[in-house]
């Protein structure tokens, strides 16, 4: 998920098409995918699907959920592929995420997991707790991935044995390294980790101001950190199974609709039409381009563990033209500096505390 845009319209693909003929069959391969009713997380499952993939859709049950599994079951039909699987997975809730765990490793313990991609999340919620006391965008932006991926663990590593590797995907933001002012602090905070869900800040109903924007960032910015975490400790393990992470840059999804019919967007709200316009023309792209950074690292075989994906700006990352990362060819970024040693440390104890799910690997 990203920094996203009006749901109606929006840019064609520039990319997207070219670079989906560029990947291999997934045939042989079960792929999971969290919060795929819509946007990047569908057309993922719907590209997977179409290379032939088994795929596993964990969404919170609704009636989106099941018109798009109807969907990804028609898209595998066309594809001669195997029929998906819908396991429940509200990311609200621990109990639930680990119930979806357990269910996984009772249908998939034979064949194992070959992708397991971390993408839903919340963009713009109110400063609330979760029924575990946490925050409800850490929660389901990070902590209960951190819960999936720990009971995916065995399945991930059954995959790599069988068939050479398997891979994890973590989903980011370009909203991660925003800076609102001279005095912000965009590093990891051990206190957005912890069970503190409606006590951080409290909710002024504008995105793009102090507390409310700062939940959102601390999520993405987790997302990178768990991924740097979990490749060094499975390099360290030499481990086949691999770690990479991705961001979408500006897409026009479904995400802003719900911020908006939240509540969570009163300043972007009040924005003209011919701002819409304009930002749309400027900065946004399709949302299949979107999705070409996870599935670069999901699918990609020459992807590496660690490897961190997204837009590089229309001047390719020359900087010739629009060097910011909203749009453009997706391709390989540098390491994150905030993700230093410690905050990678300080991400897996906190994560492991509030969760109450160890984590070794």
């Amino acid at each position: 998920m990203g920094l996203c845009g009006s749901s109606s319209g929006g840019p064609s693909n520039a990319y997207f098409d070219e670079y989906v003929r560029t990947l291999p069959s997934m045939k042989g391969k079960v792929v999971a995918v969290t919060g795929c009713t819509s946007g990047t997380g569908k057309i993922f499952a719907r590209v997977c699907a179409k290379k032939g993939a088994k795929i596993v859709m964990l969404n919170r049950a609704s009636e989106r959920a099941d018109d798009a599994f109807q969907f990804i079951k028609g898209v595998a039909f066309e594809a001669h592929a195997p029929a998906p699987v819908f396991i429940p997975c509200d990311l609200t809730s621990f109990k639930n995420v680990k119930a979806a765990g357990e269910q996984l490793a009772k249908d998939f313990g034979g064949l194992g997991l070959d992708v397991l991609c971390n993408n839903a999340g919340l963009v713009g919620v109110e400063d609330k707790a979760t029924e575990d006391g946490c925050d409800i965008q850490m929660q389901t932006n990070h902590l209960s991935h951190f819960v999936l991926t720990a009971y995916c663990m065995p399945l991930l590593e059954k995959a790599a044995s069988l068939r050479g590797e398997a891979r994890i995907v973590n989903h980011s933001s370009s909203c991660r390294v925003m800076n609102l002012g001279p005095a912000w602090d965009n590093t990891l905070q051990e206190k957005h980790l912890g069970k503190n869900g409606g006590k951080l800040g409290g909710s002024s109903g504008k995105f793009f101001q102090g507390s409310d924007f700062e939940r959102y960032q601390q999520t993405k910015l987790a997302n990178v950190v768990f991924t740097y975490a979990l490749n060094d400790r499975l390099q360290a393990k030499g481990s086949k199974v691999k770690a990479l992470v991705a961001h979408p840059g500006a897409a026009l999804t479904q995400c802003t609709t719900n911020m908006m019919s939240g509540g969570g967007a009163k300043d972007v709200i009040m924005l003209p039409q011919c701002a819409w316009t304009l930002m749309a023309h400027m900065m946004m792209q399709s949302q299949e381009d979107a999705t070409i950074g996870i599935l670069r690292s999901g699918c990609d075989p020459a992807a590496k563990s660690g490897e961190f994906y997204g837009p590089l700006g229309l001047g390719g990352g020359t900087g010739k033209h629009d060097a910011s990362e909203y749009r453009g060819p997706h391709g390989l970024l540098k390491e994150e500096p905030f993700a230093n040693a410690e905050a990678r440390a300080l991400l897996w104890t906190a994560s492991e505390k509030t969760t109450g799910t160890p984590f070794a690997l």
